[in-house]
Order: structure tokens, then sequence, then C-alpha cells
């Protein structure tokens, strides 16, 4: 099944910025790593439904 396409949310002070769903970048797991120039981060969900990311 493919993930739904990316959608444009509006800004008041610039262009529209890209927004993802979370499913799309977890894709049924409950965390991932996320390479950011030299440092690695991690995205969890938590049990609790939110998002925490941390280094």
């Amino acid at each position: 099944m493919s993930d739904p396409p990316a959608k444009s949310v509006p800004t008041p002070s610039g262009p529209p910025l890209r927004c993802l769903e979370s499913g799309q970048l977890l894709r049924g797991q409950c965390e991932v790593l996320i390479r950011h120039g030299d440092e690695i981060y991690r995205l969890r969900h938590t049990r609790n439904g939110k998002l925490i990311l941390t280094k």
C-alpha cells in the first residue's frame, strides 16, 4: 500500500510548507532513525500517541 502524497500547509509569512503524515515516516514501526548531517536522531511514537525526537 503506498503512502498518501505530502500536502502543503499555508504559512502566514512565507511559502507553504510540505506536511507529511507521521505514518509516512514511521511506516508501521514505533521508531525510526533520522540522519541530519553528522548526527543521528531517534523519532519515537509513544504508547500515549505522542512523538518524541531525541538526539
